[in-house]
């Protein structure tokens, strides 16, 4: 896992941009352009949902991109939900067209929805397991193949976990006994009640956040209006700057 120490990096433009952007972003995913999101019926033990923040990026946080992004999306996602697989989809575009260039990093983050995927909590285990073991990279390459591997509408081939966690260079003994000693199912709880403190009933549900605001997007939003929302954000954010940026003594 990398670092987060985003907020150094953006201070001074985040400082000048005003927040009517995030302000807008929030209202406009409140009830319009929404997309399908995957919820459940009673999730267990889910604290009563007060629309408080979530946690801030930490190092516990699996990267991909720049940590030190002036935009980062984090997704709380279930490998097993449809509507993930497509949004998977969406977010690694848009990694392609504005990760390259460090302006947005992507933070996923375990919301297993055991009544509706029996088989989720277990691998959300397998993919903590591949990144304690094999680090940031191996932890996104083993989700990528997760999607990947499977059709829209049906679970992913668990007996095929292992398999996928070799393909990225993780030690089959070491992801056996990792799995076995359930080690991270703190971590997938902790992850399950962070969201739904949040808000957050199904999956997928991502939050932007540029700087100290956050604006909640819910659902498998198409690729069109998610890169919508990052080119405003990112127009935002390169006006708010003066030209003369010089600082005198």
């Amino acid at each position: 896992m990398e670092p987060s120490t985003q907020n150094s990096s953006v201070a001074i433009p985040i400082a000048i941009v005003a927040g009517f952007g995030l302000i807008a972003l929030a209202i406009f995913f409140s009830g319009i352009g929404k997309a399908p999101v995957e919820r459940p019926a009673i999730v267990a033990n889910q604290p009563t949902a007060n629309k408080a923040n979530i946690r801030p990026v930490d190092e516990t946080d699996y990267i991909r991109g720049n940590p030190n992004a002036p935009i980062l999306v984090v997704e709380y996602s279930d490998y097993d939900c449809p509507f993930c697989k497509n949004f998977h989809e969406t977010m690694n575009q848009v990694m392609n067209e504005y990760g390259v260039n460090g302006k947005v990093a992507w933070v996923y983050r375990q919301f297993p929805i055991a009544q509706l995927h029996p088989n989720a909590p277990r691998i959300s285990a397998a993919a903590l397991c591949v990144g304690e073991l094999g680090g940031n990279d191996a932890f996104w390459k083993f989700s990528d193949r997760i999607f990947q591997e499977r059709s829209v509408n049906e679970p992913t081939n668990v007996s095929k976990l292992t398999e996928y966690a070799t393909s990225v260079g993780v030690n089959e003994a070491d992801y056996i006994s990792c799995l076995e000693s359930e080690r991270h199912q703190e971590t997938i709880t902790a992850s399950l009640t962070d969201g739904a403190s949040a808000g957050i009933q199904g999956t997928p549900n991502s939050f932007v956040i540029v700087g100290n605001q956050q604006a909640q997007i819910e659902g498998a939003q198409p690729y069109p209006v998610v890169k919508q929302i990052i080119e405003n954000l990112i127009g935002q954010l390169e006006g708010a700057v003066p030209e003369d940026n010089t600082v005198s003594n």
